[in-house]
């Protein structure tokens, strides 16, 4: 179909700018990060490259956080000198793409409008910009994407590094490395720390993000529950999963679903979902949205044939005490250390009571109370996100999940439940607790 020549072309790029946040909001995060680098210094948030291939741009966590932008090979400048805001795009862009599907120079009034960035510039004006910083804050992390998180990056990192054939540096070390070869009299600090302190303790808008992308998670396992019957294929739960995210608003996964049955669950990280669950078996499924760059993160077991057997259930029904027993113990102001310990207390009280068929399911039921990590990882605008609440007393805001898990490795049985949640002023509320969790 020809397109008139009597559009409204503000209208048509107003549809390349989010709707979740609020200019106000991005400016409130961009002045915390003035706050913390001082009137002396800037810093520097380096885009996303064009996508390699045939999928959509995804902009990088960090710079969309900061201006909630999707303009690749841009760079936003936050300075503290006289707490502003610049914005740094290539001319190629309107060069080499559809001006109708792409934010370019030319929308530099539209742009400020949506992000309350303060000045709008071509990238070759960068260089003379950074002659005058001093003091030049940078993040040495690397930028996650769709369906990355930090630790993943880093693990690919190390590969390449080890490859003699390779051996190429992450793009954010050639970054660096160019910012003090071109620029030797600035101070290069370190920004990542300042942006995983801030990501850390998220907004209400933050939460509605990931309250609706735990509904969609929630909504995938059950989903998955209703239809899995013995001679299925795994990856037809996950083909399912993706089905409710995208139809619901998402673009896919927020990362590569696990649905493991029978004896692949013991691979903690099995990726392939190309078997065929069998009755009698266990599957186990831990899947969650990409949700306007936020995510979750669940996982359920449950019996292939709809009916648990008296050892799933012992176990399952173990595992799932112990997780409501944690959600209990979850409240503002105490630290992982104290709940996880609060937790074991009283669990270690319940395996007394506990009626255990093998004397092994008993002996890793009490290795399961020493496990330090069923408080698992934050979660956001990435699976495994950035920043540590583990370190100091929880606070409202804060998104992780609960996950305690145990191994039976004389059966190779692995035992887990996972639910997203985020510490309110008086508890805790489950994003991801609208799926079935008892045995």
């Amino acid at each position: 179909m020809i397109r008139s020549n009597f559009f409204d072309i503000k209208s048509e790029k107003s549809r390349l700018f989010q709707r979740d946040f609020p200019p106000e909001e991005f400016k409130e995060r961009r002045d915390k990060i003035l706050n913390a680098i001082g009137q002396d210094a800037c810093a520097i948030i380096q885009g996303s490259q064009q996508v390699r291939g045939h999928f959509p741009f995804r902009q990088s966590n960090d710079f969309y956080y900061c201006c909630g932008l999707e303009i690749p090979h841009s760079y936003l400048i936050i300075d503290g000198r006289d707490r502003s805001a610049r914005l740094f795009i290539p001319r190629f862009l309107s060069a080499n793409n559809n001006r109708e599907n792409m934010l370019t120079l030319e929308d530099a009034d539209l742009i400020r409008e949506f992000t309350g960035i303060d000045e709008i510039l071509p990238l070759e004006n960068l260089i003379g910009y950074l002659k005058d910083v001093r003091i030049l804050y940078a993040p040495y992390s690397p930028a996650e994407s769709r369906g990355e998180s930090r630790e993943t990056i880093l693990h690919y990192n190390r590969l390449v590094a080890l490859d003699p054939w390779d051996g190429a540096l992450p793009r954010e070390q050639r970054f660096i490395s160019l910012l003090r070869t071109r620029f030797p009299h600035v101070e290069i600090r370190d920004l990542s720390p300042i942006l995983d302190s801030l990501r850390l303790v998220k907004s209400e808008r933050e939460i509605s993000l990931l309250r609706e992308a735990g509904k969609l998670s929630a909504l995938a396992v059950t989903e998955a529950m209703r239809i899995t019957k013995p001679g299925m294929m795994e990856y037809y739960l996950r083909a399912v999963a993706n089905y409710i995210f995208i139809s619901h608003g998402a673009f896919g996964e927020g990362y590569h679903s696990i649905v493991a049955s029978g004896r692949n669950i013991w691979d903690p990280h099995y990726f392939r979902d190309d078997c065929v669950m069998k009755d009698g078996d266990l599957v186990l499924m831990d899947t969650a949205p990409d949700y306007h760059y936020y995510t979750s993160d669940i996982a359920r077991m449950w019996p292939v044939n709809g009916k648990y057997s008296s050892w799933q259930r012992e176990l399952y029904g173990f595992i799932v005490e112990y997780h409501k027993t944690l959600l209990h113990c979850i409240r503002p102001g105490l630290t992982a250390d104290q709940i996880l310990n609060d937790a074991s207390t009283i669990m270690a009280d319940f395996i007394k009571k506990y009626s255990f068929s093998k004397e092994i399911y008993r002996k890793a039921a009490e290795r399961a109370l020493e496990f330090r990590g069923h408080l698992s990882h934050s979660v956001g605008m990435s699976v495994h996100d950035v920043g540590d609440y583990s370190s100091a007393p929880l606070k409202p805001g804060i998104v992780f999940s609960v996950d305690p898990q145990m191994w039976i490795p004389e059966e190779r049985l692995y035992i887990r439940v996972e639910d997203t949640i985020v510490v309110t002023n008086n508890g805790i509320e489950v994003l991801t607790g609208s799926a079935p969790l008892d045995p």
